[in-house]
């Protein structure tokens, strides 16, 4: 099988990927020099290093004893701006892959957004949209929902959601969660209607299991609906560690299409839903034992790790 007939497609949660400025109309003080981080210029450099020696890595995971190339896309979670993007695309190892990038600057007051990574070589985008889920006149303001369609040098299209649900943090989230969760449903219902023949695929960090309500309801109705939750009974390690704990925030979601049964000439690899859990990207966790991320941060206490989440991924193939 020709190395462009199978893509590998990431998402992950990047962990507060910020420049070194302070940003007068977003709340990023913590992330500058004289901030409570002490984010210098070093530190910043380190981190995208970090992500592209992680990037480059899951280029090279074996599969059925053959070697991939690089990601056909990377959705990220907690990216600043286009700036850090255009550093990590062009002024890492990742140049030597033809990486460009989608990003729009959304309400979120921290000023951490979706963004995509694309070969540009393999990928040619023919909708780029951002998909506001913010609601000023009740005072909310979170990440918006990242679409980018397109089609693959073979004519293959792929539709991508990258999403970033808040978290947990109160009651009120609970609502805006739920109403953010029905209407990336209503733009998966109406990508599916208009793009029979397309790949669907729904990444992001969720801030939920994939066992919980809005997930395993509005999303995939028990995964019995046109959408599948690859994350769901998922026997792996998980993706974030909370509390000593191994979970699966971080989760991909496909339209049915893409099983051997589908229309879309694009199928899943045998590997369906993955989490890239390097040791490289792991300590040793002394206090709950096992293993644990290797983080940027844990509070203000900086380790200079890669992000506080692992990668997740999938890999399609064209059907013979």
């Amino acid at each position: 099988m020709a190395a462009q007939e199978r893509y590998r497609l990431v998402f992950w949660n990047v962990e507060n990927l910020f420049d070194t400025w302070d940003d007068s109309t977003r709340n990023d003080d913590d992330f500058t020099p004289a901030g409570k981080n002490h984010w210098t210029h070093k530190r910043y450099k380190t981190k995208q290093q970090h992500l592209s020696q992680t990037l480059v890595a899951l280029g090279f995971v074996a599969h059925n004893n053959s070697r991939l190339e690089m990601p056909l896309a990377i959705g990220m979670a907690e990216v600043e701006n286009d700036y850090v993007l255009r550093e990590l695309c062009k002024g890492t190892q990742l140049r030597r892959y033809n990486y460009d990038f989608v990003h729009f600057e959304s309400p979120d007051r921290r000023g951490i957004d979706n963004a995509l990574l694309y070969r540009s070589d393999i990928f040619s985008p023919f909708i780029t949209k951002n998909i506001c889920v913010s609601d000023s006149s009740h005072n909310f303001f979170t990440r918006d929902i990242l679409l980018v369609g397109g089609t693959t040098r073979l004519g293959d299209t792929i539709m991508m959601l990258i999403n970033h649900l808040p978290s947990k943090r109160n009651n009120e989230n609970e609502r805006w969660r739920a109403s953010i969760a029905k209407k990336l449903r209503h733009t998966m219902d109406t990508l599916a209607a208009a793009h029979p023949m397309a790949a669907i695929i729904v990444m992001g960090d969720f801030n939920a299991t994939p066992d919980e309500p809005e997930i395993r309801l509005t999303l995939t109705d028990n995964n019995n609906g046109p959408f599948i939750n690859l994350m769901y009974r998922n026997k792996g390690l998980g993706s974030y560690k909370y509390q000593g704990k191994w979970k699966f925030l971080d989760q991909i979601i496909v339209s049915k299409n893409i099983t051997s049964e589908g229309k879309c000439p694009l199928t899943l690899s045998e590997n369906g839903g993955r989490v890239f859990d390097a040791d490289f990207l792991l300590d040793d966790d002394e206090r709950n034992l096992g293993r644990k991320v290797k983080r940027t941060y844990t509070g203000q206490r900086y380790h200079g790790g890669y992000s506080d989440h692992l990668p997740v991924y999938i890999d399609l193939e064209r059907k013979k």
